[in-house]
């Protein structure tokens, strides 16, 4: 008799710890990722005649995932900017070369919805909006400037270190593994970064600060520290 109920104990605890295994499936998620990205820059903000060009960058980040859609991300990146033409206006160019370094949390649209029943807002639980604040060391190659006599150089400085705001809309695809957690991400996204300061290019002038943007193409890779979500994430 004895046996029979340890026996039929035993059974129920299987059966449950099953169970309960079974319905996590899809529920987990890794605290941390790390990444790799490009990026094509554009100044859109500058005081140079627009001629602009799409310059590129690259980025490394590392990410702490709060939940699978409320993400905090230091990213750290090198790129180029470039300008102007010497025909035009004043003759203004410029080709910057910077270091930025930045600090974001991001908000995905899984984290607000009820995916868990529709094709379609499944299709948009990776859109997200992430803004924070970053830091720019700036090394600037001018050229010239029509306006001033030989030897008188412009306003401005051509090594700067400033912050700037960054504002990045984007859509994060997430691919599953065997145990159908996201181990793996896709991120496309679009960022407007606000420099606090009218250096970017070397040039002073005008009453408004610098503005470049970037469209950014990056991969991201879970390495641990797995833990659970409150609804399933695999659709």
């Amino acid at each position: 008799m004895t046996k029979l109920i340890l026996r039929t104990v035993l059974t129920i605890i299987l059966c449950t710890s099953a169970f309960f295994a079974k319905a996590q499936l899809g529920y987990d998620y890794a605290q941390y990722d790390v990444g790799i990205g490009l990026g094509l820059n554009y100044p859109i903000s500058t005081d140079v005649t627009k001629a602009l060009k799409y310059t590129p960058s690259a980025q490394l980040n590392f990410n702490y995932n709060h939940g699978p859609f409320i993400n905090y991300i230091f990213e750290g990146q090198y790129g180029s900017l470039k300008a102007g033409d010497a025909s035009l206006g004043y003759g203004r160019t410029f080709e910057n070369h910077f270091w930025a370094f930045a600090l974001r949390v991001q908000l995905q649209a899984g984290e607000l919805m009820d995916y868990s029943n529709s094709p379609m807002a499944n299709a948009f639980k990776g859109l997200y909006l992430s803004t924070g604040i970053g830091y720019l060391v700036n090394h600037v190659k001018k050229g010239g400037e029509n306006g001033l006599p030989a030897g008188v150089q412009p306003p401005g400085d051509n090594n700067s270190q400033v912050p700037f705001i960054p504002i990045r809309i984007g859509y994060e695809i997430k691919l599953f593994n065997q145990y159908n957690d996201p181990s793996i991400k896709i991120d496309l996204g679009y960022q407007y970064n606000r420099v606090m300061d009218d250096n970017l290019d070397g040039y002073k002038a005008g009453l408004h600060n610098d503005i470049f943007t970037q469209f950014t193409l990056g991969v991201k890779v879970a390495i641990g520290g797995v833990t659970s979500y409150r609804k399933q994430i695999y659709y």
